[in-house]
């Protein structure tokens, strides 16, 4: 269904077991229409009448950073299959909105704005006095300022005494990378404390139920019992999760995301688990995957790339309304459930996916579209092209908007050729025809090749963005770590910064 200016919509949300409201308040004509969606302040049993509808006004946040402002933001203009329609009226907001949101999300600015206003007055007054103090806090060998919200695992080594946490009133995001015996209490008793991180911990059993997180990224490795606080919305168990690992979720997991990489143990009491991210997917069976998380309304896949078997139980989640998938193959058209077995479907999203499924999935749910169904079916891929992308960490450029066919290609042989050249090192070496020596020679002037050839692909365009300068980045790190795990066999030392020196001299981009 297509918004018109002046709409405004009402959901349920189940997290409040009322209706909240939004307002579309203008619509940017593009090739794939957006509209500026404004949350309202109103929440109701039941639908809002008349009378309820002229008395709307907009919703002002301001829970943690927000100072009093406006909840508006563009999303893509095809409003939701359980959105309804309460009516019409002239827009609350008239002023253009500059930011851009993932999805329509009313509802969730509400339940923040309600858990906010849970914190004790006077808690919440130190919060925002200190979010404009930047005043120098000296912590060991470093400096952190009093509005600083987040300490990661190089600065907590620097607190002798995690008592002195308490000089950071507006501290929200913790990651640790070893045991601090004082850390679980004290994030227990914070109500700030929205994200938690914990990696090497020493833990078999913990207890957050005090806490008001809403994201736990754990190392998972060696726990054995797991008790999360109500109101968490997305868990990470990344390493090993133990087979003995039983989980207390409120109401098993019913409000709760869960992230996996590459497969999907099967949790004791996540039994209703909402939501499930998988990256990294190798090889992946979505037969097991659904008969442990028969619930699930959110299901997301990430390839490395991957394959999947038994895609066809998807018809299974019969409360299933967002699917997406990343570079996974493995699967035909025939194999992806209808429409007719997947009824509250409302978000299909699958990019660089096998040519023949991308066409006969489009056919079968084009004619969703106009009932509320988000579609986007993009990047099919031939088997040549797998064949030949399987190993490359540019594949994605391949397909993306402001990059060329021809410079994707250009990247792919650039990497291949780097590679290569670094593989041979360790034999020339152990050959005598190379020393130590002339093998970081070798290594520099690689590093110089791959660098300028990027630099002059990017000259006559400038494609090379934010993420792309990353990508860059992350592929000649994982070309140097390698180059240095096979040389090191062979005695000889890589002088890491000294490669990433010449690559930071010479780029342009």
């Amino acid at each position: 269904m297509k918004p018109n200016i002046g709409d405004i919509y009402c959901v349920y949300v189940e997290q409040l077991q009322r209706y909240a409201a939004c307002q579309v308040t203008g619509i940017e004509e593009k090739s794939k229409p957006l509209a500026a969606v404004l949350e309202l302040d109103w929440t109701g049993d039941k639908l809002p009448t008349e009378e309820e509808l002229d008395k709307m006004k907009p919703l002002f946040c301001d829970y943690y950073f927000w100072n009093n402002q406006l909840d508006h933001s563009y999303v893509t203009a095809q409003v939701p299959k359980h959105y309804i329609l309460a009516g019409n009226r002239p827009p609350l907001v008239t002023e253009k909105t500059n930011s851009y949101s993932g999805g329509w999300h009313t509802g969730s600015s509400v339940l923040n704005q309600l858990k906010w206003r849970s914190i004790p007055e006077d808690r919440r007054r130190s919060f925002k006095e200190a979010a404009k103090d930047n005043t120098p806090i000296p912590v060991g060998g470093i400096q952190l300022t009093r509005s600083a919200s987040a300490v990661n695992p190089v600065a907590l080594r620097e607190f002798s005494d995690l008592s002195m946490l308490e000089q950071l009133p507006c501290l929200t995001r913790i990651a640790a990378d070893r045991p601090y015996e004082s850390l679980l209490p004290y994030v227990n008793g914070n109500p700030f404390i929205y994200e938690l991180q914990l990696e090497n911990h020493g833990y078999t059993s913990i207890d957050l139920r005090g806490s008001s997180l809403e994201r736990l990224i754990l190392q998972a490795d060696g726990v054995e019992e797991l008790f999360l606080n109500k109101g968490l919305s997305f868990l990470s168990l990344t390493g090993a999760p133990s087979p003995k690992l039983k989980i207390h979720a409120e109401d098993g997991g019913q409000w709760l995301t869960a992230a996996f990489t590459d497969n999907v143990p099967p949790i004791c009491g996540l039994e209703r688990l909402s939501g499930l991210h998988v990256t990294q997917a190798k090889e992946l069976d979505l037969g097991p995957v659904v008969r442990s998380y028969p619930k699930l309304k959110d299901l997301r896949l990430w390839g490395k790339p991957g394959n999947v078997v038994n895609l066809q139980q998807l018809e299974q989640l019969t409360n299933l309304s967002v699917f997406s998938t990343y570079d996974i193959f493995g699967f035909s058209g025939e194999q992806f459930p209808g429409p007719d077995r997947l009824p509250n479907l409302t978000w299909l999203w699958m990019t660089s996916l096998p040519a023949d499924a991308a066409k006969t999935i489009k056919d079968k749910y084009k004619k969703e579209v106009p009932k509320g169904l988000d579609l986007s079916i993009t990047k099919p891929r031939k088997p040549e092209w797998l064949a030949e992308n399987l190993n490359n960490p540019f594949r994605d450029w391949d397909g993306r908007e402001h990059i060329t066919a021809a410079q994707a290609k250009k990247a792919m042989n650039l990497y291949k050729k780097t590679l290569a050249a670094i593989s041979a090192l360790p034999e020339q070496i152990q050959g005598g025809g190379m020393t130590a020596a002339e093998a970081e020679s070798a290594l520099d002037t690689l590093v110089s090749g791959y660098t300028e050839a990027f630099n002059k692909m990017d000259r006559s365009s400038g494609f090379i963005e934010t993420v792309e300068r990353e990508e860059i980045y992350t592929v000649l790190e994982d070309l140097l770590s390698g180059a240095q795990e096979q040389l090191s066999a062979v005695s000889v030392e890589v002088g890491m910064n000294k490669l990433f020196g010449t690559f930071d001299k010479l780029r342009d981009f």
